[in-house]
């Protein structure tokens, strides 16, 4: 004899029928110290997202007794912060760990949303001189306005037998192109590669690649995955640059005219203090990842993976790298959670004679001459 079952929806077992929004809890009834642990961020922030997110997240909800916006932010919040959908955090905030889910993918939607808005490269001339001034403070190098890396998230097995995702280390990732200025603020981030694509194709197919190919003057530099911007305006060389602008590789890259990479063997003093230069400035990039990934918990590898499929996990990543750059425009400071793991060395790339660039040759001596003599 078949036996009828009720699906009852755990909400409605918690709290019953009544209003239409269900507001489980409330903000002013708990401390700033209780906030600031369990979800990662202060009052005044999460109030700010509240607002930012209000509308697209009561536009989402489509069901009749709709999660509050409060509540649905807390609970990706303390999702993004701890890493897992615990029981304990949906008690506190008084919903089910389903709800806690369907707060979190509709939080990260609306985040998505803002990316965009958050996340952009500020062409004003006022703006970019200040970041020249804030990136040559760091290590004397003139002219960056920004640096960039790759980086890989931890995330479990696809489903299918692709294997695009098992990157170098042989566990599955979805690689993330980075590009922050000297404060940590992101002015790119690709969260949406495969972990099995080399950095030099990610940044060949990249969005930024295409962005920075129709820039007209001026130059991108960058060092172990960094992007430096140095005006070769500056540069006294007979060679007529063809931007404004060059990528700054460290050695797993090939040396171009717009992509300017470390010294492999650096024998003059000069040479010595361009890698250093190079060195001390990247080191912001890595720093900021590092920060992000000690302040959202489900992103850190040491403490498990994503528990998502590749592009679920791409969004929330990208969600992150949002609420990174919310805060540090809120006045949040960058590096307060930053992790001191030791830095890995990429391994160099092999090129043939034949490959090399004579001109990115000696736009990079006449660099080296001009700013580290």
């Amino acid at each position: 004899m078949a036996i009828p079952i009720a699906i009852l929806d755990c909400d409605l077992l918690l709290h019953g029928r009544g209003h239409k929004t269900l507001d489980r809890f409330d903000l002013d009834s708990v401390s700033d110290n209780f906030l600031l642990t369990q979800f990662g961020f202060p009052r005044e922030f999460i109030l700010y997202l509240v607002e930012l997110l209000r509308e697209s997240l009561c536009r989402r909800t489509q069901r009749s007794r709709a999660i509050s916006p409060e509540v649905q932010v807390l609970a990706a919040l303390g999702f993004y912060t701890s890493g897992s959908f615990q029981t304990s955090m949906g008690d506190t905030i008084g919903i089910s760990q389903a709800s806690m889910s369907r707060c979190v993918s509709n939080v990260t939607r609306a985040l998505v949303e803002k990316a965009s808005q958050f996340i952009t490269f500020n062409r004003d001339p006022s703006s970019r001189e200040q970041s020249f001034q804030e990136f040559q403070r760091v290590a004397g190098f003139p002219g960056v306005l920004g640096v960039l890396d790759c980086v890989q998230v931890t995330i479990k097995a696809p489903n299918s037998e692709d294997s695009s995702y098992v990157n170098k280390k042989g566990f599955h990732s979805v690689g993330c192109q980075l590009v922050c200025d000297a404060r940590g603020l992101l002015l790119s981030a690709e969260t949406h590669w495969p972990g099995g694509l080399k950095d030099t194709d990610v940044l060949e197919r990249s969005a930024l690649h295409k962005q920075l190919q129709d820039i007209e003057e001026g130059w991108l530099l960058g060092e172990t995955w960094c992007i430096i911007l140095l005006s070769l305006k500056k540069l006294s060389s007979g060679l007529k640059p063809f931007s404004d602008f060059c990528f700054l590789g460290d050695c797993r890259y090939p040396l171009k005219k717009w992509l300017m990479t470390p010294v492999d063997c650096p024998e003059s003093p000069a040479e010595f203090q361009y890698n250093l230069a190079h060195t001390a400035t990247h080191e912001i990039v890595d720093r900021t990842f590092r920060a992000i990934q000690t302040r959202f918990r489900c992103l850190d590898g040491t403490k498990g993976y994503l528990q998502y499929s590749p592009e679920r996990s791409s969004s929330i990543l990208l969600a992150c790298c949002v609420l990174h750059n919310a805060s540090l425009q809120s006045g949040l400071d960058a590096w307060t959670l930053e992790r001191t793991d030791p830095l890995e060395q990429p391994e160099s790339l092999d090129q043939r004679p034949e490959d090399r660039d004579s001109q990115a040759e000696e736009l990079r001596k006449q660099l080296i001459l001009k700013h580290f003599s």
